[in-house]
């Protein structure tokens, strides 16, 4: 069974988004690109709602908008991941997307519990509160950069109950960054 992870850019206040919901200061320098290049190597699925999937569409047609090596290189890596958008509004997605029939937890199962190596990711803040409030996070991935929002769209929602998380990794990352991987204590 592959691990479902939660990873984002995140204030040093644990915010993902300002309280106008930019989140600029988040724009990755060249050595952090890389480092998400590295990491979506290992992605067998993602799970994400329609805003975060209207955000990563750009790399569906990256070699006509983009000429970078490492911009291409993440487009080519990204296109092939089975993707699962959960959306009351979307008609139809594309590429290797599909919208979710299910509810979330069977939807995770579905992609966890496929043959294969790698990690299952939930992105944008309100699907992975619901994974986080039905405890199907196995690591959270944090890319921490030193500004402080004051507010915003929190990382973490508020729970009823407390996590307890181990840190397995920890790296600096270019001249701003700091990455944490927390594992989830069963």
């Amino acid at each position: 069974m592959m691990p479902v992870i939660y990873s984002m850019s995140v204030s040093m206040d644990g915010f993902i988004a300002g309280p106008d919901g930019d989140f600029g200061w988040s724009a990755p320098e060249a050595e952090v690109f890389r480092f998400h290049v590295e990491q979506t190597r290992r992605l067998a699925g993602y799970l994400c709602g329609r805003n975060l999937y209207r955000e990563m569409l750009v790399w569906e047609t990256a070699e006509q908008t983009m000429s970078g090596e490492a911009e291409l290189e993440f487009a080519r890596l990204w296109r092939p991941i089975p993707k699962v958008v959960f959306s009351r509004t979307l008609d139809t997605v594309e590429g290797t997307a599909r919208l979710a029939t299910d509810d979330l937890a069977t939807e995770v199962a579905r992609l966890r519990d496929r043959p294969g190596d790698g990690v299952v990711s939930i992105g944008g803040a309100s699907l992975a509160a619901d994974a986080i409030a039905e405890d199907l996070i196995d690591e959270y991935r944090q890319f921490v950069y030193p500004v402080v929002l004051g507010g915003g769209t929190p990382y973490f929602p508020p729970l009823a109950e407390s996590h307890d998380l181990r840190l397995v990794e920890s790296r600096k990352l270019g001249s701003r960054v700091v990455y944490l991987r927390y594992r989830r204590l069963r």
